[in-house]
C-alpha cells in the first residue's frame, strides 16, 4: 500500500489576487515606458495562463515595483488631473454656441453644411458642402453624417452613419461645436 506522501502534489491554484497583482505591475510597466506593447500583450496572455507563482514571478522579474508611497501620490495626481479635465470640458461646455433643434411638428430634416441649399449654412472650411442631416425619427432626434470630410462628432465621438442625439449633446461638424438645445 502506498501513502499520499508518495504522490506528486502540484502547488495551489494561483489566486486571483496574486493574478491582478501581476497584471498591474504589467499595467504600470508599460505605462511607464518599461514595455513595449508587444511584450506587455504577450507577458498578460502568459499571466493569464499561469499556474505557479513563479510562472508570474519571471513575468515581473524585470519591473520595479512600486512602493504603496508612490502609488498612493500618482493616484492621488492622476485623479487631480482627472478633475482638471472634466472641470475644463464642463467650461467650454458652457460657453459653446447654442444650435436649435427644429420644432418636432416641423417634420422636415434640417440639412447642416457649407451650402446656401443647407437649413444650416456653416462657412467654415472644415465644414462639407453637404456635411450632416438633423431628424425627427420615432419621438427621437438622429444625427447622420452625409459623407461628410472632416467627420460629425456627438460629445466627442465621431459619427459613422447616425447617432441619436438630445437637448444638451454636443455636436460637432468639421471644426466647429454647438450644444443642442430644445428651448
Amino acid at each position: 500500500m502506498t501513502s499520499s506522501f508518495e504522490f506528486h502534489t502540484y502547488p495551489a491554484r494561483l489566486s486571483d489576487a496574486e493574478r491582478d497583482n501581476a497584471l498591474r505591475v504589467l499595467r504600470d510597466g508599460v505605462a511607464l515606458g518599461r514595455l513595449s506593447h508587444d511584450t506587455f500583450i504577450r507577458r498578460m496572455e502568459l499571466a493569464l495562463t499561469a499556474r505557479r507563482s513563479d510562472e508570474l514571478a519571471a513575468l515581473t522579474a524585470d519591473l520595479p515595483v512600486e512602493s504603496r508611497w508612490s502609488r498612493l501620490v500618482l493616484g492621488t495626481v492622476g485623479a487631480v488631473s482627472g478633475f482638471g479635465v472634466k472641470l475644463r470640458r464642463a467650461w467650454q461646455a458652457e460657453r459653446l454656441p447654442k444650435l436649435q433643434l427644429p420644432h418636432p411638428a416641423s417634420g422636415h430634416a434640417l440639412r447642416i453644411g457649407r451650402d446656401p441649399a443647407n437649413g444650416l449654412r456653416l462657412s467654415h472650411e472644415t465644414v462639407s458642402r453637404v456635411h450632416a442631416e438633423l431628424t425627427r425619427q420615432g419621438g427621437m432626434w438622429i444625427l447622420r453624417d452625409l459623407g461628410s470630410t472632416n467627420g460629425t462628432t456627438v460629445n466627442g465621438r465621431r459619427v459613422i452613419g447616425a447617432a441619436v442625439v438630445r437637448d444638451g449633446d454636443q455636436v460637432g461638424f468639421g471644426r466647429m461645436t454647438f450644444r443642442l438645445s430644445s428651448e
